[in-house]
């Protein structure tokens, strides 16, 4: 039996490889000869004039290529576009590969999203359009509907929503009707082809039109939304001129909604999602002789408070079951002021608030996230303890002061605390495992 700490490691460890892309891409698309069935939809590619593929996400990557390994012969029927964060080689000469930008778009983002679109409006009723979306595409694909924005006016804008301490759905209503690859647009691109959208999902269950800002799926947000959500969070303080003056002059187009015509031959798959990788550590804390609860009530909450729930509740489920592990699945919000200058991110914001809570007590925290990045620092997340508030004061940096300056990552890497995995290929959203005995 290993310590709490090895067990919280091995916990998030299993649960990664678990939830892989290429297990779950075996498991769920199927060819027979050129028929490519998926979830049960079945769809014969040679009744098809141009078998169109578009990926983009974290994801992007790992997705395109394990299907394409698993179509084999049949999957030579496709050309496409595809957006990665990282380098990536075509699969072959009939695709176009770009290295977007994340977390803010990059010049190749706004040249991916006009290939996109080129290449989608050419489409017809014969032709079929296949989506491979995971978390992230917000930023790696972007155009705005104003095409003459420049540059640093869209990055801008995604690096003021990010840190604007909103809610993710809250950012993507804002960024959906900013955008002409978001909020259903791409599917009105692509329309009247066939279309079916294979998702890696890193929002919550039944939100899908929240993932990458919906580029293929009805939008439920509206303009009235984002109007209310750009006051709340006092935007346009935050936004540049250009974009806030929009918001202020409430003169926002509106996005498709569902029953449009847009959508009428469109399918969606969930491949994976946060529950994949919930599922697969709740089965590894179980194994390990964990009594295993699983809580994601505070999904969307802000860093401290949701330290404080979590930490509240695995104290209560500790005093009922003894040796417990509590799991929450999600993304917490940490609003970070325009001059902050620290390295970090949620995960790791989140780690440091509970490391106070649970100063001197037998408990251990791990936040990280499955795609292995977190924020602007190299880690994926980080694991803390009772221990962690003492060994941080007797290296003279305070946890009160890395969560003060936003520099989580400084301490925790100096603690070596911080979990590094490097970019996983996959995005799930984060979890959060915590161990008391």
């Amino acid at each position: 039996m290993g310590t709490a700490r090895e067990d919280a490691i091995d916990i998030f460890s299993y649960a990664l490889d678990a939830s892989r892309i290429e297990r779950a891409m075996e498991d769920r698309l199927r060819f027979d000869g050129d028929v490519m069935e998926v979830d049960g939809h079945r769809y014969p590619l040679h009744e098809f004039g141009k078998c169109i593929l578009i990926a983009f996400g974290k994801a992007a990557a790992t997705m395109t290529l394990s299907f394409l390994r698993f179509g084999r012969r049949a999957a030579e029927r496709f050309e496409g576009v595809i957006v990665a964060p990282g380098p990536l080689e075509a699969p072959s000469w009939r695709f176009k590969v770009f290295r977007g930008g994340h977390p803010s778009p990059n010049a190749d983002s706004v040249r991916a999203a006009e290939e996109i679109l080129r290449t989608l409006s050419t489409l017809t009723e014969r032709d079929l359009a296949v989506f491979l979306i995971s978390g992230g595409g917000s930023s790696l694909v972007e155009q705005f509907l104003d095409m003459a924005a420049p540059l640093e006016i869209v990055a801008a804008t995604h690096k003021a929503l990010v840190e604007s301490g909103a809610r993710i759905t809250e950012i993507n209503a804002v960024r959906k009707h900013l955008s002409a690859v978001k909020g259903g647009r791409l599917a009105a691109e692509a329309a009247p082809a066939e279309q079916l959208t294979i998702v890696v999902s890193d929002v919550p269950p039944g939100e899908l039109d929240a993932l990458s800002s919906g580029p293929t799926t009805p939008d439920r947000s509206t303009v009235e939304d984002v109007y209310h959500i750009a006051e709340e969070y006092h935007l346009s303080e935050r936004l540049p001129a250009e974009i806030a003056q929009l918001l202020t002059a409430c003169s926002l187009s509106e996005t498709p909604k569902p029953g449009d015509s847009a959508f009428g031959r469109s399918r969606w798959s969930v491949l994976l999602d946060s529950s994949s990788l919930e599922s697969a550590a709740e089965r590894r804390a179980a194994e390990l002789g964990w009594h295993v609860a699983v809580d994601d009530t505070c999904d969307d909450w802000s860093a401290d408070r949701a330290a404080s729930y979590l930490v509240d509740r695995v104290r209560m489920l500790r005093k009922e079951h003894g040796r417990v592990c509590l799991l929450s699945a999600g993304e917490v919000t940490v609003a970070v002021p325009p001059e902050a200058a620290g390295r970090g991110g949620r995960n790791q914001h989140f780690a440091l608030h509970a490391s106070e809570l649970i100063a001197g007590d037998s408990i251990v925290v791990l936040s990280a996230g499955s795609d292995g990045v977190d924020g602007n620092s190299p880690a994926a997340g980080a694991i803390v303890d009772g221990k962690t508030k003492e060994r941080a004061a007797r290296e003279r940096f305070p946890v009160e002061k890395a969560l003060a300056t936003y520099n989580s990552y400084s301490l925790l890497a100096q603690l070596k605390d911080a979990i590094v995995t490097g970019p996983t290929g996959n995005n799930l959203r984060d979890l959060r495992v915590l161990l008391a005995s």
